[in-house]
């Protein structure tokens, strides 16, 4: 038997009736239908679920097979299943609810082989629901998680060189219920020689449910932590101290903490906002350092940095502000070079909060009327015109070839 260029991995749990759609986007597919093998696992669904995938199964001209296991509590076990029957070259991990683009696992397999890249991304268009959006803008025959902006988008629904994936023994993480498949992704990233992104073509459509079953959008708060605590901590076990780690944390800081202390700490218990802070404290004191501050925007990091001092009252104070839709005064110095947003505290010496939590980086300062970027690049023009009029001139010193 031919081995199949791609393995589609379907993990379905009480995914009716979107689990229809889904399988009639793995059928519609225009790859030849023999070089896709699709493993669906029914993770003891009650809806009829594990009917519907034997039912396809039994009709479609592509090999299927069907898994029903008692359900395992999350996305990970039916994954971890599937991923340990594939025989493809490639896996890519379709969750029941969404549905490919025809041509999704064509360009994809294709994209990949051009370049030898390991992990492909296709485009992503939501449907009730908003997909991340700061990696799109141009396809990328080949790139990586330090050139681009892919550490935003870490769902499993990619295109992934098996080889790589058994190589490393990768599998997801089955003790996390939320968070899982951004470990997986993102250390398939650090692990792949090379990624591709196809812009110029939508390949996964994310659906949201209107019962509003997501794993994502589930769980308690304590989920979230632990789900930041175990990104972060891959992060540093395959990075030593920098930059490139610091950049790499900005994820699990942005995506998974910050919401944390965002407009729905202001309803939490006094009780739960003790916890989130205990619960942050480890993760700020490991991991929190300047470079990963300033790579926030200014009212991101001072909360982030409210949470790593311990002071609950500074950042119930800023979310006051934000709450009250107040705009903090922007303030110019150094000629326009430098922007100052005046959120609470900001000079207050009593609070002790450094100017340059206030200091906004060019990418925020740039709204600002009045702001001149380039502060850096005119003290080098100032120094390079300085050298020259030390050094003696070479016209004086070089005399002209004679001719010839």
């Amino acid at each position: 038997m031919t081995q199949p260029d791609v393995t589609v991995v379907i993990g379905a749990y009480e995914a009716m009736p979107y689990l229809v759609e889904c399988l009639a986007s793995v059928e519609a597919q225009t790859l030849d239908h023999a070089r896709i093998e699709v493993i669906a696992v029914d993770d003891g669904s009650t809806d009829g679920t594990g009917e519907c995938l034997e039912q396809f199964a039994a009709r479609t001209d592509m090999p299927v097979t069907v898994i029903r296991q008692d359900n395992s509590g999350g996305p990970s076990g039916p994954r971890n299943v599937g991923l340990d029957k594939a025989a493809g070259r490639y896996v890519f991990f379709l969750d029941a609810d969404d549905r490919l683009g025809p041509e999704a696992l064509e360009r994809m397999v294709a994209m990949a082989d051009r370049n030898g890249t390991d992990v492909v991304l296709g485009r992503v268009e939501g449907i009730n629901r908003k997909p991340p959006q700061s990696m799109w803008g141009r396809t990328l025959e080949r790139t990586d998680v330090w050139s681009s902006n892919i550490k935003f988008t870490l769902s499993a629904q990619k295109l992934f060189r098996r080889e790589l994936l058994n190589r490393h023994s990768m599998r997801f993480d089955e003790s996390l219920w939320t968070g899982e498949d951004a470990l997986f992704t993102m250390e398939a990233y650090l692990r792949a020689d090379g990624v591709s992104l196809i812009d110029d073509y939508t390949c996964y459509y994310l659906v949201g449910r209107e019962d509003g079953k997501h794993v994502t959008k589930s769980g308690s708060y304590t989920l979230r932590f632990d789900s930041a605590r175990a990104l972060m901590t891959l992060i540093s076990d395959m990075l030593p101290p920098g930059p490139r780690r610091d950049m790499l944390m900005v994820r699990p800081f942005v995506v998974t903490l910050l919401p944390q202390f965002g407009p729905k700490y202001l309803r939490d218990s006094e009780k739960v906002r003790r916890h989130k802070f205990e619960l942050a404290k480890p993760l700020l004191d490991a991991y929190w350092t300047d470079e990963v501050a300033h790579r926030l925007r200014v009212e991101e990091r001072l909360r982030m940095h409210a949470v790593a001092e311990q002071r609950p009252e500074l950042l119930l104070e800023l979310l006051e502000f934000r709450r009250a839709k107040k705009e903090p005064e922007a303030l110019l110095e150094k000629r326009g070079r430098r922007v100052y947003f005046a959120y609470p505290h900001f000079r207050d010496t009593a609070a002790g909060v450094p100017d340059a939590l206030y200091l906004a980086e060019p990418r925020e300062a740039r709204a600002v009327p009045g702001y001149r970027e380039g502060g850096l690049d005119s003290f080098v023009r100032r120094a390079v015109r300085k050298a020259r009029r030390t050094l003696p001139s070479r016209s004086r010193d070089v005399r002209p070839a004679a001719a010839a």
